[in-house]
This record gives structure tokens, sequence and C-alpha cells, in this order.
């Protein structure tokens, strides 16, 4: 919803006090039955059109009913985020689980380092605190799209793809030459018609053979990529955590979190593009409860509303 300033004059039209304010003037004057009776509802009704959406009253209602949606809306977007996070968490193995939990774990330590910070510093904590909840979102993503590649990596291994090519590459070949001899020999032949046939149908297989080849490779590559990224993302917050308890710096911790989030833009674009991550959230909404396991829910404070927010 955008959070531009509502205009309200175009809003009092459609309102329930445009609709009172007509029977008040122009309703009242009808029923009298008088000329100037007529006149003076119209009068009043001008006047009430003029300085109506002005009422700090009226306003007041538009501003609690358009409050009343944008805290429905952003409801609805908590809990279908809520949603994806415990299907994509309840979809994982259980090695991966783990080691999403270690992670949290981490998180655990950093946000017990930060809290002593913020009682000597009095650092703003809820910041970074939400952006190690985007590093563990981005983690969750990872650790599926993981998951995802290496089924379909098994599944494809079981077959022997890259066997059965290279075996239906030497047997076209083969075909090849024997169809070259038989047009050299029988030209006619009822055979060689058939053979074309094979060879047409052998060709066509081997195309879609080299094909599955293709995409195993670039899944095998996508698989080695995101699984670095993960070890990558779990080093970054582990340093994070020897700046929040060895430096107990407040600057140097928030900058290191900032500094880990950057990182994490060129990932999440690239993780954006794969087919099997096209339906998953790609930005954390703003949440009343912290993904950190085991962390204290710590409100985000309400934003200034001073422009259309940016897509999520």
């Amino acid at each position: 919803m955008s959070d531009s300033p509502p205009n309200y004059r175009r809003l009092f039209w459609t309102s329930r006090h445009h609709l009172w304010l007509a029977l008040a003037t122009l309703g009242l004057g009808f029923a009298s039955g008088q000329p100037l009776g007529l006149l003076a509802g119209a009068t009043f009704y001008a006047v009430g059109l003029v300085f109506g959406p002005d009422f700090p009253f009226f306003r007041r209602a538009v501003n609690a009913r358009l409050e009343a949606d944008r805290n429905q809306a952003a409801a609805a977007q908590l809990a279908a985020f809520q949603k994806e996070h415990e299907r994509l968490s309840a979809g994982l193995s259980p090695a991966r689980r783990t080691r999403l939990s270690q992670l949290g774990t981490v998180c655990q330590d950093i946000e017990r380092a930060s809290a002593e910070m913020q009682k000597a510093t009095g650092l703003d904590l809820p910041t970074p605190l939400r952006k190690l909840d985007e590093l563990l979102w981005t983690y969750l993503r990872m650790l599926s799209v993981e998951q995802s590649l290496e089924v379909y990596l098994e599944t494809e291994r079981k077959e022997q793809v890259p066997a059965l090519a290279a075996s239906i590459a030497a047997e076209t070949d083969t075909l090849a030459k024997e169809i070259e001899a038989l047009k050299a020999s029988q030209p006619a032949s009822p055979l060689l018609e058939s053979k074309q046939r094979l060879l047409t149908s052998r060709l066509e297989r081997s195309a879609t053979l080299r094909q599955r080849v293709a995409r195993i490779e670039q899944a095998q590559a996508n698989h080695d990529l995101v699984r670095s990224e993960q070890e990558r993302l779990v080093e970054q917050v582990k340093l994070i955590r020897a700046d929040a308890i060895a430096a107990k710096n407040a600057d140097a911790l928030s900058a290191r979190i900032d500094s880990s989030i950057e990182h994490l833009t060129a990932t999440n674009r690239w993780l954006s593009e794969l087919d099997e991550y096209q339906s998953v959230t790609r930005e954390l909404p703003e949440l009343p409860v912290r993904l950190v396991p085991g962390a204290t829910a710590t409100p985000s404070p309400a934003p200034h509303r001073t422009a259309p927010p940016q897509r999520q």
C-alpha cells in the first residue's frame, strides 16, 4: 500500500460523512418544501464540501481506517512469511536443520554480547539484530536450494545420464555409417528407409540427452556455489560474533553486520534467478518476532512514512 498522504478531498466524496452532509442540508432543504429552505440547504452543502475534508474528526476517521488497512495487509504478509518459513524449515533434511540450528546458536551468542554492549554504549539494537535475522533467512534459503539441487542431481545420477548420452552418441555414429554403406550398395532397399527413421529417432534422443547433461553440469555448478556461499556466510557470522565478544565495539559490530549484508546482495540476486527458487520470498518483512532461536521478541519501531516503500 502507498504511504503517501491521503487525498482527503477525494475520500470525502465516498465517505459516510458526505452522505450525512447531503441528508442534513439538501435533504432537509428539499423536505421543507420552501425555495428559501432549499437554497439554504444547497448553500450549507457547498460550504460543507469545501471545509468538510479539513475537519479534524473526518481526517482522524480516514487515518484510522487507512492504518487499519495497513495493519491488516502487514498481518497477512507476516502470516504468509511465517508459513513459508515453517515450510522451508520443515522440508530440510535433519543434517541441514542441524546446520541451521548451529548458525542460530552463533547468532544467540552475538545477541547476548550485543545486549551487554547496549548497556555500555547505548547502541540501538533492533536494526543490527534484524540484520542478523536477514542473514539467517538467506542461509535458510540457500539450504533449501542446495537440497533441491542435490535431490535433482541424485535422481539424474541414478540414471547415469552422461554414460547413456555417450552410448547413444556412439550408437548413432555407427548407425550413420551403416546408412552410408547401404546408400552405396542398396539405394532402393526398404531396409535403408527403416535405418534412416531409426537414425532420426536416435539423433533426437541424443540431442535430448545432451540437454540433460548440460543441465546436470549447470546444476552441479550451482550446487557447489551455493554450498560455498553457505560456508562463507557462516564464517562471516562467526566473525561478527568475534567482534561482538572480543572487540566490544558497537560501531565495529554494526559495520561488520552491514558489510555481511552487502556481500549477500549478489548471492540473493543469483538465487532469485534459479527456477527452483522463484516462489520463495526474497526479502524479510517487518516481524514482531525474531528468527534467532531463543531470542527475545524485540518489536521494531514503526517506520517514519514519508514516501512509498520500495517493492519487497
